[in-house]
């Protein structure tokens, strides 16, 4: 089988936060694969100049969904909005809030869990019983390095984003009998309107890279015979992380308190 053969082809995809960053990337990878789109995203202009690009490059269809994922039951009501046969899900919406989590606002910690945790849920129990039915499907939940190990000043992040490993691997077991791929992609800091909102000091806790340095790695996963349960983008990033598991909180903690101050 050649290489080309053996690329993962979706035939319609959905990517949530798709207006930027690593979930546009995401959208033109694949668009680029000949996937047709569901973009969503809140940013109703992005979308649009996005799916535009899209279909006038790779002459694919784009549908525009603006949707903010923080509502109550966003994924039963995406899914309602959305009701055709989705091959493959990626959510990658998601947000951070930074500083030492006494001095932070109740509601962004409340926006935060919603996007970042239950809305990942609430999507993947909209969209994954339809895959199951027919024993084909994919589902990528961008997690992030975070997930390996407690941040201070990011203790509510890091701690969604460990929710999303953890959940993304107990799914990729439960899927793959039925025929189903589940997997987190976890990126380290990433060149996205991301540190716009929580400041840069938060990169020193990985290696920079791009969104479609990041996307890259998940296709390449996606590409692969065997599926994992999660995937870390970066050579460095994965020793990190990988360090991170055996080194004891105590001494870890106050390495990155220093580092994210």
């Amino acid at each position: 089988m050649s290489r080309s053969a053996s690329r993962y082809r979706p035939g319609r995809s959905l990517v949530t936060g798709a207006s930027s960053g690593i979930g546009a990337e995401f959208a033109r990878a694949l668009a680029g694969r000949g996937s047709d789109l569901v973009l969503v995203a809140r940013r109703e202009d992005r979308l649009a100049e996005l799916a535009g690009e899209l279909e006038s490059t790779h002459g694919v269809r784009c549908r525009t969904v603006p949707w903010d994922l923080s509502e109550v039951a966003s994924g039963r009501k995406l899914r309602d909005m959305v009701p055709e046969r989705i091959d493959l899900v990626v959510n990658n919406a998601g947000f951070a809030v930074q500083g030492p989590f006494a001095d932070g606002d109740a509601d962004d910690f409340e926006r935060l869990v919603a996007v970042d945790i239950r809305a990942v849920v609430d999507i993947c129990s909209a969209f994954l019983p339809d895959m199951i039915a027919r024993r084909a499907g994919t589902i990528v939940n961008v997690a992030s390095t975070t997930a390996f190990q407690p941040v201070p000043t990011l203790a509510v992040y890091a701690a969604a984003k460990a929710f999303v490993l953890s959940f993304s691997q107990s799914l990729w077991y439960e899927s793959a009998k039925h025929g189903v791929r589940v997997f987190a992609l976890n990126p380290g800091p990433t060149h996205t309107e991301f540190f716009d909102v929580i400041g840069d000091a938060a990169t020193a806790a990985g290696t920079y890279q791009t969104p479609a340095g990041v996307v890259v790695t998940a296709m390449h996963a996606l590409d692969a015979k065997r599926s994992r349960p999660h995937v870390i983008s970066g050579r460095r990033n994965t020793v990190q992380a990988a360090a991170a598991g055996i080194v004891p909180a105590q001494v870890l903690l106050p390495v990155l308190a220093r580092m994210l101050h």
